[in-house]
């Protein structure tokens, strides 16, 4: 993966607290710069035959793992021959969002937490990072509403400087609301530009990381100002991970130790 502020953070604040003796499961997608062969990639054959609807259509859900020797970490990837395998990473030659970007993040936030629930890892805490994330704390909320597996999960988000250009697909409303979308999502999730984006994630979430020394500073101020536990950027990454990882517990509850 290109080395980001969110790549970074996604390969060792995990490592961090699986040292602290948590439990945890990293997912992401399966970009096809990430090489199946090089990485040693294979099938969870637990989840094979999975399919999920987005925009009234079945796509297939395969997840495959692989392993961060040094750091004694698997990561978990969400895969999709039409939204990951063929469609490239992000963003166009031209720096612009790739045609199906709506239905890629509605089709990733929605699996991520299926895979969980599928395989009985009942998350006390969910971190997510970057925009492309921002449909879990959606997608949660939904399946809360008919499935108690997720009843008292929390929810940490990390802000970082991911701004993209432009809006996501104009027709993400009727999307949302074929997955179950309320008015009151629907209120939040309009006119979705990046600003409005992360305001309706921050509403969600219970906690915010400022991961960028370069976040946006209205987006900062509209956390603290929503009353979310914040934790501000810190350049010493000993540090940093040390509150983040106290913040844990905060949210979490003081009863839960993992």
């Amino acid at each position: 993966m290109p080395e980001t502020e969110n790549s970074q953070f996604g390969r060792y604040m995990p490592q961090y607290v699986l040292e602290q003796g948590r439990d945890i499961r990293v997912f992401m997608p399966r970009f096809s710069c990430i090489n199946e062969r090089r990485n040693a990639l294979h099938e969870v054959i637990r989840l094979s035959g999975m399919n999920l609807i987005v925009n009234n259509c079945d796509h297939q859900l395969i997840i495959k793992v692989g392993s961060i020797s040094a750091a004694r970490m698997q990561v978990y990837f969400i895969d999709n021959e039409e939204y990951f395998t063929r469609s490239g990473y992000i963003y166009n030659e031209d720096g612009s969002l790739i045609d199906n970007t709506d239905e890629r993040i509605l089709f990733y936030g929605h699996s991520a937490l299926e895979a969980v629930r599928k395989l009985a890892w009942q998350p006390h805490l969910i971190h997510f990072t970057g925009w492309f994330s921002s449909m879990i704390p959606f997608y949660l909320k939904r399946v809360n509403k008919e499935n108690a597996f997720f009843s008292g999960t929390r929810t940490v988000f990390t802000l970082t400087d991911d701004a993209f250009q432009g809006h996501l697909g104009e027709d993400m409303e009727r999307k949302m609301k074929n997955d179950g979308a309320t008015a009151k999502d629907l209120r939040l999730f309009t006119d979705l530009n990046y600003m409005n984006l992360m305001k309706a994630v921050i509403t969600y979430a219970h906690a915010v990381v400022i991961g960028s020394p370069n976040a946006n500073p209205e987006l900062v101020a509209f956390a603290k100002e929503n009353k979310r536990t914040v934790i501000d950027y810190n350049p010493d990454r000993t540090e940093f991970f040390q509150q983040i990882n106290k913040m844990y517990d905060q949210v979490i509850g003081s009863n839960i130790n993992n």
